[in-house]
């Protein structure tokens, strides 16, 4: 090495240079510098070996430690259940989290690098680059509520946060998304927004009070209702509204229950602020809080004093006579029910009165019926006077009055009730320019010695009262027994009465009539019977009553004029001379509408070909003294067709 190292000096410097010192001595020198070089060299190459290992070793454990933070990024950003995406200035998605990727319908991967038009229909699309570019003009964040729909069809309430991102020059380079559900507080909202409209345009009034029952908020319908503004009940008890009508108990019992259950609901009444009493529905709420602390109360509550009157007059109206004011059959029945378990438990008696008026009609038909109400009001109100307050007095309907006697220690005392009755009943009644005379029949019957059941007593006092009636009026009664034993066959027999026709058990019998200077039977009067399956012979005295009462006298009475008629145009036949017959008829048929004998029996009397003289219709003298025109025009009209009367 040093000879061709001497070799390249001599080339360039000459072969006559030779260095100081001589050649060797350079050479030496030189040997010695380049063996240092290579000393150093080596070390230098050692030591870049080195750096290299350990950068490569720092890089590795900079790009581990960057993917790990990359992924707990990602980790972050995917967990947040907000909507988060990256776009640049021209709407180029750069990447997005999963909650993004689960509205869009797509994985991140096909997502970046496409535009909302690639992804959304164009409407949502278009919607949010009106948005973005908003957002990106103004240079700063805006937010907005938007309705978006989910490819599962699901329609949620979202509010977005578009906010742009800068470099280090300070410009935009991108905008960042981030999108919130709020369907449920919208949701909330609304609630809340629909409560404030009840709140303040219902008719309900609601106050609320604090933990204490002191008032912190009314709403307009309160205030109208109760008189009060809010500035005259804040921090007030909600009792400054008690009327007075509710007792303590009533209180107790309504905390009792708010405090039991958190809630009362019921019926009270309140004032007003001008001191009119009204009547209220109302509901306490307890108001807790999520700990389940008191907070407070809600109060709410509706006028309903116009209801509670419609409701107080339809009972009036369902249990007291509207006339006279007096309870009503009704009220009455219930009101001896309650009297006779009083009774039952005291262990003492009543007294039942039925009491009837005489004459009552005779005043309706001749004064009017204006005249006969006036009657009607002024008999309660003396029948009252006759009473105690204990006492109850009721009008069953037209001139039928009742009363019960309560805690009776003597049976007698409802003798002289019932005469006081009969004493009052016989002074005149002065009815405006009107003078009436009335008197009064009364049944008594007492419990528990005649009957013990509302029915019976009734039956009882009413079969009195009737008695009264046929032993001449203005007087009283008391049942018997035989009075029940009497209705019974009465009942029995209107029962059979019913049937007797259909059945073929009337019977008409002919009493003759002999023309003395000849000794020649020239008339019969027809006479009914009826021939009973149980008792035999009936005598008209005894059924015929019956018949008028029930009507059915009409279709009895007819059925006897047909019968009398058929004999007579076979005796008609048998005597040269003619054959007259006379048939009784009652008041009833003349008096019941559509069922007068004056056409149809002179119809009947022309198609056997019967003169009318052969026929004599018998009346009574009363049906004359109390015969109105139509009566007297159907007499007539018999006489016309030949027939007596």
């Amino acid at each position: 090495m040093h000879r061709l190292l001497l070799r390249q000096l001599q080339r360039h410097l000459g072969k006559d240079f030779v260095p100081e010192g001589g050649w060797p001595q350079f050479l030496g020198a030189v040997s010695d510098h380049y063996e240092v070089s290579d000393q150093e060299r080596a070390l230098l190459g050692n030591a870049l070996h080195v750096n290299s290992d350990e950068l490569t070793a720092a890089n590795q454990r900079l790009r581990a430690q960057s993917e790990q933070e990359h992924a707990q990024l990602r980790g972050v950003i995917d967990s947040i259940p907000d909507l988060i995406y990256f776009k640049t200035p021209e709407g180029i998605y750069l990447g997005c989290n999963q909650a993004f990727e689960r509205y869009a319908g797509l994985p991140e991967s096909s997502i970046v690098g496409n535009t909302a038009l690639s992804i959304f229909d164009s409407t949502t699309a278009l919607k949010m680059r009106a948005r973005d570019t908003e957002m990106l003009t103004g240079g700063k964040a805006v937010v907005s509520e938007e309705w978006v729909t989910y490819p599962d069809g699901g329609n949620i309430c979202l509010e977005v946060l578009r906010t742009p991102y800068f470099n280090s020059a300070g410009s935009v380079i991108g905008l960042i998304g981030i999108g919130r559900n709020i369907t449920e507080r919208k949701r909330l909202e609304e609630e809340r927004r629909l409560a404030a409209l009840v709140y303040q345009h219902t008719a309900e009034g609601m106050l609320v009070t604090d933990a204490d029952y002191h008032i912190i908020a009314i709403n307009p319908a309160c205030a109208r209702i109760t008189g009060y503004e809010l500035q005259e009940v804040l921090g007030k008890s909600p009792n400054i509204f008690n009327s007075g009508r509710q007792d303590q108990y009533f209180y107790d019992s309504m905390w009792e229950a708010i405090n039991g259950a958190g809630y009362w609901h019921g019926e009270m009444w309140d004032r007003r602020k001008n001191g009119e009493i009204y009547a209220k529905s109302i509901t306490i709420n307890q108001l807790l809080g999520d700990d389940d602390s008191l907070h407070g109360y809600v109060v709410l509550f509706s006028d309903i004093t116009e209801k509670k009157q419609s409701e107080e007059l339809i009972w009036k109206q369902a249990n007291f006579d509207m006339l006279t004011g007096l309870p009503n059959r009704r009220m009455f029945r219930d009101r001896l029910a309650q009297e006779i378990k009083k009774e039952r438990r005291a262990g003492l008696s009543l007294a039942l009165l039925f009491i009837d008026l005489d004459h009552f009609k005779e005043v309706n038909d001749t004064h009017g019926h204006l005249v006969g109400d006036d009657l009607l009001i002024e008999v309660a109100r003396r029948i009252r006077e006759c009473t105690r307050d204990s006492d109850t007095v009721a009008r069953l309907g037209g001139d039928e009055f009742t009363v019960i006697l309560t805690q009776l220690e003597d049976s007698k005392f409802a003798e002289v009730v019932a005469q006081k009755i009969i004493n009052c009943m016989t002074e005149p009644f002065v009815l405006g320019e009107d003078v009436v005379y009335v008197s009064a029949s009364i049944g008594i019957t007492l419990y528990p010695d005649d009957a013990i059941e509302v029915e019976q007593l009734l039956k009882n006092a009413d079969q009195a009262m009737y008695a009264a009636k046929n032993m001449g009026r203005s007087r009283f009664s008391y049942f018997t027994y035989t009075l029940q034993l009497a209705v019974q066959n009465r009942v029995r027999l209107i029962h059979d009465l019913r049937v007797a026709l259909a059945a073929g058990q009337f019977c008409v019998y002919f009493q003759p009539i002999v023309h003395l200077a000849t000794g020649r039977i020239h008339k019969a009067e027809a006479l009914l019977r009826w021939d009973h399956p149980e008792r035999g012979m009936i005598g008209p005295a005894e059924f015929i009553p019956l018949a008028e009462e029930s009507g059915l006298i009409i279709e009895i009475g007819d059925w006897v004029f047909r019968e009398a008629t058929r004999w007579l145009t076979r005796w008609n036949g048998i005597v040269p001379q003619g054959f007259q017959i006379s048939v009784c008829a009652s008041p009833v048929q003349f008096r019941s509408e559509g069922n007068i004998p004056r056409d149809t029996w002179s119809d009947h009397l022309n198609n056997l070909g019967i003169p009318g003289k052969s026929v004599i219709i018998e009346i009574t003298e009363g049906l004359l003294l109390d015969a109105d025109p139509d009566i007297v025009n159907r007499l007539l009209r018999f006489r016309d067709a030949g027939i007596q009367v």
